[in-house]
């Protein structure tokens, strides 16, 4: 009896020890967000020795497990946070576990309540992410989310305002984790930057992401609410004159006012928001183009200049609420309707020596001259609705439902009239483009995460998305409209999808893996007026999408890290329409009725180091495989009967073969003095397109070229910020890219110097910010790009986009209750990636 008594207090005894645990959940101090891989440390409070450490998880939680009895204490810490400790936890021979709740880390170094000059790290390097805060990038106030992004050091920004990351337009766009399917530029141009939290670059994204995007994704987090309260903002935003003029018709217009009013309770969050936003832009457009006809011995040469502006205008309004009636369960629901509006006038005056001759002659068939107007414009009109349910299990595993429904209709008409020039007075020819483009679409999303496994955390979950968009595309020409040039095309597009991932650490090893299994059903048809039944095209496939990531700490402040990931770029419908459009007066653009997707694997490897609070290093050398490479190239126009039209290309959406680049990715962040911070991005890669693409005419003749292009690219990011005191900033920011090649020629370099001032008053509630952004002052050659494309012995293109310099702009922006509470919306899902 004494032998099975003192086995009984034995395993009792075991069993304790054994299972006493410490809980509690890490969040940053200001908007109570998670933090998410913060490193809890578990000491003995008697010698200081070193006991075991965690890492927080997703949702800033952790457990440290089977804890000895004894006295200790905890250092909670993560990068740009202060360490925290808290002392005096005992472990005695009945305690099962110990919640420590929510421990508060605040960013920075705070000095005490009499003076607070908190400083965010602009950027946080995790195992699968680099975190930047947008707070850091003040010349983005009153702007977009595109404002913010072009400041990243893998992101680059080119003369038509197109963003591209680690040198490709291909990439993914997240708002609050869920995914996008609309435009990515359309998407990051719609989205007002004061309601921005912060933007997560994941450049080798997990299985448990959609697999969309060759660059990776853009994670966009918005501002939500964080205590209890009503919080309101309001922001306005004006223009000063152009100080260029560039000889417009109309002077450029640019005001803007978004509100957002939140309210916040325990079991309640309810957003409410509303943006206006007029962001006209003028500049001038400088062109030749040179084409030869072999077959009749011509060559034809045009140059040009004249007007080339924006008219941008956007409006929205959104609505958003979250319902936690326990710690178990939460609801959210959002809706989202706007209007997009972008007005590109391009009036042209083609020179009188723009003439027709003899091949290797200058003795003239004939020279003539004109002056065209072209006037397109783009219009969205966007409703959607989503709604979402999140349950925590007691065992700790949480399944998430998302649904999202959208409706866009998207179109608008392109007038292009060529008159006689000088006087103005006579017609040649009036041609009318329209087309009007109802699109629906739906995702269904079902994700499931538990730990079955004491070495990881399983995640698994279903993707449901469906796409239908039509277009009837209208071509009248002097009134009439011309069949052959008018067509009815409609693209559908259904993917299911599954994946399942598994996460964890070990010692020094953080570690993830998994894969994605997708079936993609594509169903796109066409014809024009004239054709009695449409043409149908189909593409299917079932494939796997593999990931991994790795990441090891040589010590607390360096770690290493690797990833794989394979990607798939997605066709668009306008990239799919096979009809010629007039876009010019010397262009036909059209798509490829069978583009093929891009299919992407990526390699990267990368070291990060953090030296103190205040300074840290990263480097990532990366490999990037793409196949069925899509470009826009240019062709010969040809009439229907083969003949070369003497002063028109055709421009092409198509596969153009295999693309490789070889880069390497580089950040620093670091104070020159006690008021002096600095942030520098930069990349270089080697980029190389070899292949070549098929033009099929409608005539049936099929065309085939030769695509070999390769070129070394480079481009940096510098954010340098000055304090002068608590509540007065300067911050200069200087954005360049180098010379880019495309598939049938290059892009020349491109960089905008900007400036700008920010002083707060009222206890920081008002904050004026004045903007000077692509300052030239008549010297430089900023916000200017020229565009050249080649093809031997067929034609020559050259176009200088020379776009508005010195622009200024003041913003205003007031909190009327100042306490930590924001919000955050829903945003278009399909239609702005048409738009």
């Amino acid at each position: 009896m004494k032998l099975n008594a003192l086995r009984l207090v034995f395993t009792l005894f075991t069993f304790s020890v054994l299972n006493a645990q410490i809980i509690g959940k890490v969040q940053d101090e200001t908007e109570n967000f998670p933090l998410e891989y913060a490193t809890i440390a578990l000491y003995d409070q008697d010698d200081k020795s070193l006991v075991t450490g965690v890492i927080s998880k997703e949702d800033g939680t952790f457990k440290i497990e089977k804890i000895k009895r004894g006295l200790y204490y905890i250092e909670a810490s993560f990068v740009g946070y202060q360490t925290k400790t808290i002392s005096n936890i005992e472990i005695t021979k009945g305690t099962k576990q110990v919640n420590l709740g929510d421990i508060q880390l605040v960013l920075g170094n705070q000095l005490n309540e009499i003076e607070i000059r908190a400083e965010r790290s602009t950027v946080i390097n995790k195992i699968d992410r680099q975190v930047f805060d947008s707070k850091s990038f003040q010349s983005s106030q009153g702007g977009t989310a595109t404002d913010v992004i072009r400041n990243l050091p893998s992101v680059s920004m080119d003369g038509l305002g197109e963003i591209s990351l680690r040198g490709s337009k291909g990439f993914a766009v997240l708002i609050n984790g869920k995914p996008v399917q609309g435009d990515a530029q359309m998407v990051l141009g719609q989205l007002p930057a004061n309601t921005i939290e912060r933007v997560e670059l994941i450049t080798a994204p997990s299985a448990k992401y959609d697999p969309e995007g060759k660059g990776g994704i853009l994670n966009v987090i918005t501002k939500k609410g964080a205590t209890n309260g009503t919080y309101v903002q309001v922001g306005v935003r004006g223009g000063f004159p152009s100080i260029e003029p560039y000889d417009t018709q109309e002077p450029a217009r640019r005001y803007g006012i978004d509100a957002t009013v939140n309210n916040k309770t325990d079991k309640w969050n309810l957003s409410l928001g509303a943006s206006y936003q007029r962001n006209d832009k003028t500049g001038r457009r400088e062109g030749q183009l040179w084409i030869v006809n072999e077959n009749e011995n011509k060559q034809s040469f045009m140059p040009s200049d004249g007007e080339r502006s924006f008219d941008d205008i956007n409006f929205n309004g959104r609505f958003s609420v979250d319902f936690t009636p326990d710690e178990k369960n939460e609801f959210s629901l959002g809706f989202f309707a706007g209007e997009h509006t972008k007005d590109r006038l391009a009036d042209i005056t083609y020179y009188d020596n723009h003439a027709v001759s003899p091949i290797g002659s200058e003795n003239r068939l004939y020279t003539f001259s004109y002056y065209n107007h072209n006037l397109r414009t783009r219009k969205g009109d966007f409703v959607l609705g989503s709604f979402d349910y999140s349950h925590t299990f007691n065992n700790e595993s949480n399944l998430k439902t998302s649904a999202l429904y959208e409706y866009t209709f998207l179109g608008g008409p392109t007038y292009n009239d060529n008159v006689d020039t000088p006087a103005y007075n006579e017609i040649y020819q009036q041609e009318y483009n329209t087309n009007d483009n109802p699109l629906h679409g739906v995702r269904v999303n079902i994700d499931y995460k538990w730990k079955p496994f004491t070495f990881g955390v399983l995640e698994t979950g279903y993707q449901f998305r469906e796409l239908d968009h039509k277009g009837d595309f209208v071509y009248e020409r002097d009134g009439i409209v011309v069949p052959e040039f008018s067509s009815n095309i409609e693209l559908k597009r259904v993917i299911h999808s599954g994946y399942a991932q598994l996460t964890g650490n070990s010692g020094d090893w953080d570690y993830s893996a998994g894969a994605r299994l997708e079936s993609m059903d594509r169903n796109y048809t066409e014809a024009l007026l004239s054709d009695t039944a449409p043409n149908e095209y189909t593409y299917d496939f079932v494939k796997l999408f593999p990931s991994a990531s790795l990441q090891y700490a040589i010590n607390e402040d360096t770690n290493l890290k690797a990833a794989y990931s394979k990607r798939i770029e997605r066709t668009t419908t306008f990239k799919m329409n096979s009809f010629a459009e007039r876009e010019h007066s010397e262009v036909f653009e059209q798509g490829d009725n069978r583009l093929l997707p891009e299919f992407i694997d990526l390699v990267e490897l990368g070291v990060t180091k953090d030296f103190d609070n205040k300074n840290s290093i990263y480097a990532t050398a990366y490999y990037r495989k793409t196949d069925n490479v899509i470009n826009r190239v240019n062709t010969l126009a040809y009439e229907s009967n083969g003949a070369v039209i003497d002063s028109i290309l055709n421009r092409v959406y198509s596969n153009v073969g295999k693309s490789k680049a070889y880069g390497l990715e580089l950040g620093a962040q670091f104070k020159a003095t006690k008021n002096w911070s600095n942030f520098v991005g930069a990349n270089i890669y080697n980029y190389d397109i070899n292949g070549e693409f098929v033009f099929r005419h409608r005539d049936g003749v099929t065309r085939t070229y030769d695509v070999n292009s390769n070129n070394t690219i480079y481009s940096f990011n510098v954010n340098s910020t000055y304090a002068f005191w608590k509540n007065a900033t300067a911050q200069f920011t200087f954005n360049y890219l180098s010379e880019t090649n495309t598939a049938q020629g290059e892009d020349s370099r491109f960089y905008s110097p900007n400036l700008t001032l920010k002083k707060s008053f009222l206890d920081n509630k008002l904050n004026l910010t004045l903007q000077w952004q692509n300052i030239d002052m008549g010297i430089l050659n900023s916000n200017e790009q020229s565009i050249a494309t080649t093809r031997a012995n067929e034609f020559y293109t050259y176009t200088n986009y020379v776009y508005e310099v010195d622009v200024v702009t003041l913003n205003l922006t007031y909190t009327f209750n100042k306490v930590k509470n924001k919000a955050k919306f829903i945003e278009s899902e399909f239609g702005k990636r048409e738009f």
